[in-house]
């Protein structure tokens, strides 16, 4: 097999593609690396079409093996297990990124595996995955219409940058954008900022299209050497009188049912009803059968899902009007509830037409934190963002088995948005869980659990620095025409061309998504509908504002209180006592649920009893406190002397009490004042040479 290597400048080191080396057996097989990052993507197809479906059935599968970080998995089970959800949502950049170029009708399954063979820390191999997914596919004889381009461009300290390092992404990075090109437009957008205003974020995409052409042009310079003939995929022909027929007796009913039927439920009734009729009687289109083919009701289906596709999109060019009779930029009803749950710690429902999200939130301490193990390192997430999307929320039936790719990839776009205006966790130091439970589905729901969420944020108290809220806006369009159109519902989802999702607040954007059915999104349109998501974003901003303004001023009553205080470094090691004698102690006695310690000396206190969480701060200001002259402490006596009585006043800090500062008169034998168990107040009146402190009953009285 012919080999063949491309180079580009890619951030600041090369990227390199190679071909012909590994995975021979595949369709097409490419590796791409940057530094010391080596990713493996291979692409195969399927010889013969799959039987029964109406869809592409592309999969792509992105995994990180640990081995590529010199690391062994954690855990009881030595190997990678099930996908991660880093995984899962970098198989969903590049699944988004390539669909729309692969040939309609398409129905040879086609599978692209992306591995992670090598990592240095530095470079992040998801663009590098993106970038070997297009030019295996470019390679291969699997019929695609591409390159795509990817990129990654950051804000940082202000300034764009492309593609920059791990370390480089944490300095005061204030916007994450993963894009995908084709041709001279953008295909595929995932992106997170920190209220950035939308001109900035245009300008991120704009410099981000500039940066992809040379990865395009690689893959096209490799395809060159060693590219593969394209397989010719033979598409099923329609007959054109059967075509007609179907459009007869179809086209009225359902240009009446998508212009004056608003409910989903009912117009979706309809609808099925005009299939129903259009299929009772499968003779009557036996004029039409032909040796090589029998007309069936799939034929009959797909005849009848391309009359919808017209009717819906014809009416939105012609008439300007949507199925559900609204205009092109209307927003459906919005109905805004907080405080909906009794006894959770924060709760909100939102409600947009027939698209219906209930957010709830739990707060809870350091115990709560989740673990994440990445391969360029591990940490602790205090923030925690889930979508639910049960089978009852459409009017379906189907097993309830765990969050797949859908959810995953919906609940971290919402916890994108929701992220840039959560407190620190100096200001506010808990876990925070936010579930977005979608009860009622057509379309956006992922922006409506934005919505939810934040409105629940501050039912609960969660102090965010501002609303946020998101919409989606899509595309109707054909050669010559070109709308946009805002809060699009499932079936304009279905059969739009667009899903463009911006989330944000009355300051800037948080997250955006662009999914597209079209091969490209000019860079002028991509204005006009950040501009048209801001103008939605706006109102219904201002219809949560008048649900709930700002966060409540207290927690739940049933949410833990968390108290942080700072303890010398030096002093962690009494506080947490011998094999952790001491702060378990203290837990018992104070009957608080936690006490944490960091290593820098930040003490972490949580309880639901506002009594206890003051009597445990107290013990640990004991603890550490260093005595003071001058200062009243409480004392329990120890052991009694002729000549006094020596007492603690702080945990295991000991003075003497002479029997001349027992009272203000003589005292001839101190057992006649006090005896041991005692506790009376006492002053600090010394410490001297050596280190010994000296009380004072009397001075305290």
């Amino acid at each position: 097999m012919a080999q063949a290597r491309v180079e580009i400048p890619f951030g600041s080191s090369s990227l390199i593609i190679e071909s012909g080396i590994l995975a021979k057996q595949a369709n097409g097989a490419v590796t791409v690396s940057a530094g010391g990052t080596v990713v493996l993507v291979t692409a195969c197809m399927a010889k013969q079409p799959r039987e029964g479906i109406d869809f592409f059935p592309l999969t792509v599968e992105y995994q990180e093996k640990t081995y590529s970080a010199g690391r062994i998995p954690g855990g009881f089970f030595k190997r990678e297990g099930r996908s991660t959800e880093r995984e899962i949502l970098v198989s969903r950049l590049i699944d988004r990124s390539v669909r729309p170029l692969f040939p309609a009708g398409c129905l040879n399954e086609v599978q692209i595996i992306a591995s992670v063979l090598s990592h240095d820390g530095e470079n992040d191999p998801d663009i590098l995955a993106m970038i070997g997914a297009s030019a295996a596919l470019m390679v291969s004889d699997i019929p695609y219409d591409g390159p795509i381009g990817a990129t990654r461009i950051c804000l940082l300290d202000g300034q764009l940058a492309a593609n920059p390092t791990f370390a480089k992404r944490k300095e005061k990075n204030t916007m994450d954008l993963v894009v995908a090109g084709w041709g001279s437009g953008i295909v595929m957008i995932e992106g997170e900022a920190v209220e950035v205003p939308e001109p900035q974020v245009l300008e991120g995409l704009k410099m981000a299209l500039k940066d992809l052409q040379a990865s395009k042009e690689a893959q096209l310079k490799l395809a060159k050497q060693i590219g593969k003939p394209k397989t010719q995929i033979p598409l099923k022909e329609v007959n054109a009188d059967f075509a007609a027929h179907v459009r007869r007796t179809a086209l009225g009913p359902l240009n009446e049912a998508y212009t004056t039927i608003a409910d989903k439920q009912k117009r979706e009734d309809a609808v099925n009803a005009v299939f129903a009729k259009l299929t009772e009687n499968m003779e009557a289109y036996a004029p039409f059968n032909t040796k090589e083919q029998e007309i069936t009701k799939a034929d009959v289906a797909a005849q009848f899902e391309a009359l919808q596709y017209e009717v819906i999109r014809n009416n939105v060019f012609d008439k300007g009007i949507r199925a559900d009779g609204r205009g092109l930029k209307d927003i459906r009803s919005i109905d805004c509830q907080a405080g909906v749950l009794p006894r959770t710690h924060g709760s909100a429902l939102f409600t947009r037409g027939q698209t219906q999200s209930l957010g709830v939130i739990t707060l809870g301490t350091k115990d709560d934190e989740q673990l994440v193990e990445g391969l360029e390192e591990t940490t602790y997430r205090t923030f925690m963002m889930h979508y639910n999307f049960p089978s009852f929320s459409v009017g379906e039936t189907k097993p309830m088995r765990g969050p797949g790719r859908r959810e995953i990839g919906h609940g971290a776009l919402a916890g994108k948005a929701i992220r840039a205006v959560l407190p620190s966790k100096e200001e506010f130091p808990y876990t925070i869980r936010v579930v977005s439970e979608i009860l009622e589905s057509n379309g956006s729901s992922s922006m409506a659990s934005v919505c939810a969420a934040s409105l629940a944020l501050m039912d609960a108290g969660v102090p965010i620095k501002a609303a946020v809220a998101g919409i989606s806006v899509g595309l109707i369009s054909d050669e010559k025409r070109r709308c946009l159109i805002t809060d699009i519902m499932g079936l304009e989802d279905h059969f739009g061309d667009m899903d463009f999702k911006v989330a944000g607040s009355k300051q800037g954007v948080n997250a955006i998504q662009l999914d597209l059915k079209i091969r490209e999104l000019s860079i002028e349109l991509l204005e006009k509908a950040v501009a048209q998501s801001r103008e939605a974003r706006m109102v219904i901003l201002d219809k949560m504002h008048a649900a709930i303004a700002s966060a409540r001023p207290d927690l739940s009553p049933y949410a833990p209180r968390i108290v942080t205080l700072q303890i010398p470094q030096d002093k962690i090691g009494e506080v947490i006592g011998p094999g952790g004698k001491t702060i378990r102690k203290m837990i018992e006695e104070s009957g608080v649920t936690s006490i944490d310690i960091e290593e820098d000396g930040k003490v972490i206190v949580a309880s639901p009893d506002k009594e206890a969480l003051e009597k445990a701060v107290g013990m640990i200001k004991s603890l550490t406190e260093e005595p003071e002259i001058g200062k009243i402490y409480e004392a329990t006596v120890k052991r009694i002397m002729n000549f006094g009585a020596f007492v603690e006043f702080l945990p295991g800090r000991e003075g003497l009490v002479h029997v001349s500062e027992m009272a203000n008169k003589f005292v001839k034998d101190v057992n006649e004042v006090v005896k041991v168990g005692d506790t009376f107040k006492v002053k600090l009146v010394e410490k001297d040479e050596m280190g010994r402190f000296n009380l004072s009953k009397k001075q305290a009285e």
